[in-house]
């Protein structure tokens, strides 16, 4: 498993990894994932924050404890079917994360796609987006 606190890079490295999830967001659109990982795709386990911690105030916010840790590592590596299920399924969104970046992949036709299109856009617009190679004259 990984521990992630659900920010937008750390969650799509967790689920690209193949990797179950324990999550732990602090502030903003991590809960927002954290909701992804945990009831949509139903890769990971909440460590047990519930509510954003506003900024500055972060001593006052959720209090980790061991016993929180301990509970949630325990149900992502569980051994019945829910945990059994939950590594296969991330398994599974890892291995189609994979699959979308590889050539002839969604993300790397999309990505190749944009590329055309910027430099048509530049093209009409009188940009040159290829680089030149120029000799250095003394």
């Amino acid at each position: 498993g990984f521990l992630t606190h659900c920010g937008w890079n750390s969650t799509i490295e967790g689920i690209s990894a193949g990797v179950p999830l324990l999550t732990l967001p602090l502030f903003a659109d991590q809960f927002t994932n954290e909701r992804l990982v945990v009831q949509i795709l139903k890769t990971g386990v909440s460590v047990g924050a519930d509510e954003p911690t506003a900024w500055g105030e972060e001593k006052s916010g959720f209090k980790l404890t061991k016993e929180h840790v301990k509970n949630a590592i325990d149900q992502l590596m569980n051994e019945g079917n829910e945990g059994i299920d939950r590594r296969k399924r991330a398994k599974e969104f890892g291995e189609k994360a994979n699959k979308a970046v590889e050539v002839g992949g969604s993300s790397y036709l999309n990505m190749t796609l944009l590329i055309q299109d910027i430099i048509q856009q530049s093209s009409k617009m009188g940009v040159d987006m290829i680089p030149t190679s120029h000799s250095d004259e003394n």
